[in-house]
């Protein structure tokens, strides 16, 4: 059996190959990179945005408690009146 050496004709047309194709995608990596930066700068605004909500969040939920707490002490004395009287 004779072995044939692989040549230095299909090594010469082979490397300009390899050079093209570890070249495939590069200037991709910039753009992707960019595009990640800006995806997770909108996550972070969106955080932002809801922790800057919270206190007003608060303030409505208080607001709201407070308004509950004169309507039950109203309707409260109004049946303590209702009852007294007879």
């Amino acid at each position: 059996m004779v072995r044939r050496p692989f040549g230095f004709a299909r090594i010469v047309i082979l490397l300009p190959f390899l050079a093209l194709l570890s070249g495939c995608g590069v200037n991709n990596i910039p753009t992707y990179e960019e595009q990640a930066k800006a995806k997770w700068s909108d996550v972070q605004n969106q955080y932002q945005r809801r922790a800057d909500l919270i206190p007003n969040l608060v303030e409505t939920v208080k607001g709201y408690a407070q308004q509950e707490r004169t309507v039950l002490e109203a309707v409260t004395n109004a049946r303590a009146r209702a009852t007294s009287v007879q």
